[in-house]
């Protein structure tokens, strides 16, 4: 039987990777029900027409539905200064053919979840505002999706858009809020998870470039401004890939080698520490555990997932 998904998306550099991973994954059945966009790495008409674009590329069908353009109460804040003036590295890739399959995502996420209650996986890839937005118009969404795996947030470290807080769960933490709070089953894919060794090396890069196919190379080029951007600002030794690791942990959950579930919440109120996603890992709060948090990845298991969806 094929496992569902539908993946929320403010498609930009990695989360285009995310999306040839599950749109090109090789192992058991996968349907994508629908992309859902959201604005964030780069404006929401952009977002989409990267999403559409990699769509057509992988040789799929999915529907593409556009969301919300803007946070639930904060202005919008893209890293189009990490991920390049396109979202895609700057590579003026040609535009999509296929037109939007509709422009109220959060409509159609609150449909399909309330025609297949239980059956589908939610995997967020951006800020989680349509999320929270559909949560707003249907609270019984939450216990509809059968698990939501969100890449964002910092578990008990720093940040990559402030020392305390992740880009997706800073950009609208009031959405962020929602979603943990709701009791919607989440497991919490932080950012820190794809640095230091899970970074795609010099090797890794030409092990890649060396498939020869299309998608081998659309993944490199793609990401050359954030391969950049990592180095010289973050000083990472390697390409981050956040998106990609948070979808081969929905793909292959023995990606994820630990494990735990805590009490977690969401910092709005003060500015310094807005968007920090604040985990009681030793429960020294003695609140209820909300969300499930993956503490620890298999670099090899993960690095092999993305190596099988572009051979």
């Amino acid at each position: 039987m094929s496992r569902r998904f539908i993946i929320d998306t403010d498609t930009a550099s990695d989360d285009a990777v995310a999306l040839v991973m599950a749109l090109r994954w090789p192992g058991d059945p996968i349907t994508i029900d629908a992309i859902t966009i959201v604005a964030g790495n780069v404006p929401l008409e952009q977002a989409s027409r990267n999403a559409r674009f990699v769509v057509e590329l992988c040789g799929a069908d999915t529907p593409v539905h556009d969301g919300r353009d803007r946070p639930l109460v904060r202005a919008p804040h893209d890293a189009m200064f990490f991920h390049g003036p396109d979202g895609l590295g700057g590579m003026n890739y040609p535009p999509p053919r296929r037109a939007v399959a509709g422009s109220d995502a959060v409509a159609e996420l609150v449909r399909r979840f309330r025609e297949s209650p239980g059956e589908i996986t939610l995997v967020t890839l951006g800020p989680l505002t349509n999320i929270a937005a559909a949560l707003e118009v249907d609270p019984e969404l939450a216990g509809r999706v059968r698990e939501c795996i969100v890449m964002g947030g910092a578990a008990c470290t720093v940040g990559n858009i402030t020392p305390a807080a992740e880009y997706n769960i800073w950009c609208d933490p009031e959405a962020a809020r929602i979603v943990f709070r709701s009791g919607m089953k989440v497991l919490m894919v932080g950012w820190e998870l794809c640095r230091a060794d899970a970074n795609l090396d010099d090797g890794d890069i030409e092990r890649i470039r060396m498939l020869g196919n299309e998608l081998s190379r659309f993944v490199i080029d793609s990401n050359r401004s954030a391969l950049l951007a990592n180095r010289e600002w973050l000083g990472d030794p390697g390409l981050a890939l956040p998106d990609p690791v948070a979808m081969a942990i929905a793909l292959d959950p023995a990606v994820c080698t630990e494990r735990g579930r805590h009490f977690v919440d969401v910092s709005c109120d003060d500015e310094l520490t807005r968007g920090m996603t604040v985990v009681d890992r030793h429960h020294v709060t003695e609140r209820e555990p909300n969300i499930d948090v993956c503490w620890a990845i298999d670099v090899a298991r993960w690095k092999q997932t993305l190596l099988r969806t572009l051979a």
